[in-house]
């Protein structure tokens, strides 16, 4: 069975999805429409925009989306899917893709709640780092001593065994590393993010992505897709949409949902999108199961 994943924030770079709009007319055509949507030049940005445009997360959600769904319609028939999931805002470009929302829709949604997301970064500063090879449970147990503190920090991606991402307030995750280091983990390093996602401080924004949520029209998908919230595989539109809701402030169980593609019989995983860490992640995931 064929499995299709779709990445989210951070897979960005400069030049993304240039190739495919010098060769193909249904893609000048796709950023013609993104940008009509977006009501500025997103493509100029994506094809030669600098990192810092490409770090804004008003900019690097709707980007990854379209570049995410090029690739996939880039594919043609070839694209066959038993089953999708994305990662994060992955979760997006993984339901445009299979026919849950139109491109226009899913596009829409994304502006809508990389804005929401956005205001919450700009509200209260926050960041995330990545624990490599350390305990679920220890990692976990640090975070809960932090927010007995007073304060903001969690587990946010189980990217693959051995690495998590935390995320919270800046004070939090300077406060983490050197914690998780002494408890064991090989190293502590704190990413280049634009804010503490999938962590309580984007709570705020939840309100104003469910209200577009149910604003718009999700049809049921032409597979299962596994999403973020409890890695399990869904088709019915309305649990869909309760789900990318609850994705916002709760964590992404990257880790568990690719076990559980493995498990319900998928033998082959191909990327759409930007970059191959998924990729790389499914790679070590599937070594751990030996």
């Amino acid at each position: 069975m064929k499995a299709y994943v779709f990445p989210g924030q951070g897979a960005q770079f400069s030049g993304m999805g240039k190739d495919l709009y010098d060769q193909h007319d249904w893609a000048k055509e796709l950023f013609a429409q993104a940008n009509e949507i977006m009501g500025f030049s997103i493509s100029d940005i994506m094809f030669s925009g600098s990192d810092e445009d490409l770090r804004r997360t008003d900019i690097t959600q709707p980007a990854v989306f379209i570049h995410s769904v090029a690739v996939a319609m880039s594919l043609g028939d070839a694209f066959q899917p038993d089953m999708v999931a994305g990662h994060s805002l992955g979760e997006f470009s993984a339901l445009t893709a299979a026919g849950v929302l139109s491109f226009q829709d899913g596009l829409r949604l994304v502006r809508a709640r990389a804005n929401a997301m956005q205001k919450c970064c700009e509200k209260v500063p926050g960041t995330m780092a990545a624990i490599i090879n350390l305990a679920d449970d220890k990692i976990e147990e640090i975070c809960n001593s932090l927010n007995e503190k007073g304060m903001v920090i969690v587990p946010a991606n189980f990217n693959s065994p051995g690495q998590v991402v935390i995320s919270g307030s800046k004070e939090a995750i300077e406060a983490a590393c050197p914690l998780m280091l002494e408890a064991g983990a090989k190293r502590a390093l704190p990413l280049t993010v634009g804010g503490a996602f999938h962590s309580p401080l984007m709570t705020p924004a939840k309100e104003e992505l469910e209200e577009a949520i149910n604003n718009t029209t999700f049809n049921t998908p032409r597979c299962p897709i596994y999403q973020n919230v409890d890695a399990l595989p869904y088709t019915d539109p309305e649990a869909i949409k309760k789900n990318l809701v609850a994705q916002l402030n709760s964590p992404v169980r990257w880790t568990k949902s690719v076990i559980n593609m493995i498990n319900d019989g998928a033998e082959e995983f191909t990327e759409c999108g930007p970059g191959t860490v998924l990729t790389g992640l499914i790679s070590r995931i599937k070594k751990s199961l030996g």
